[in-house]
């Protein structure tokens, strides 16, 4: 037979536990984490036709060598330009998921930089923004389209419209072969 004191604590420590399990049961389960976002969509590979290493020529002249690859999880396109006067640039492109929007940051060894931002327009990636330029007297827009030619090879045309024009301006029509 227990004494009262035993049966007493047998019974709290009984009920204690049967209170436990109970609560934790109870208790709503956390959802998992959700998977973090990735660059897996559609809109990530609509520039991917430029990626490669090129020759570059404009007017059936060398211009220079470009290459750009997929990087950052295929997040980002990195160009390593080198042209054929010596000169060198780089610029790192992506899909902006926020903005709906391409853009490309452009710096090369001379100190030029480019802001562009854009969309796929009927198969061409066309990019453009505006910088200032003290000389024009105002700011210059810049309009760059890639477009993929049949052949494999992509065309590159910048063009400009400074300050009081209405029209553009072609730049550079380069023509990328593997």
């Amino acid at each position: 037979m227990l004494l009262p004191s035993n049966r007493y604590a047998s019974l709290a420590a009984a009920s204690a536990i049967f209170w436990f399990s109970h609560a934790t049961a109870e208790q709503p389960k956390a959802a998992p984490p959700a998977p973090p976002p990735t660059c897996d969509a559609a809109e990530y590979r609509q520039f991917d036709f430029w990626i490669g290493t090129w020759t570059v020529t404009e007017a059936g002249q060398p211009a220079g060598h470009n290459t750009i690859e997929a990087d950052l999880k295929r997040c980002a396109l990195f160009e390593s330009w080198s042209a054929s006067d010596g000169g060198r640039g780089r610029s790192i492109n992506f899909y902006d998921r926020n903005r709906h929007r391409w853009h490309q940051t452009w710096i090369d060894d001379r100190g030029g930089a480019l802001e562009l931002d854009g969309s796929l327009v009927e198969g061409s990636m066309v990019l453009a923004g505006e910088r200032p330029s003290p000389n024009a007297g105002g700011p210059v827009r810049d309009r760059i389209t890639w477009t993929p030619q049949r052949d494999g090879s992509v065309r590159q045309h910048w063009e400009v419209m400074k300050p009081g024009q209405s029209t553009w301006e072609t730049v550079f029509d380069g023509l990328y072969k593997r």
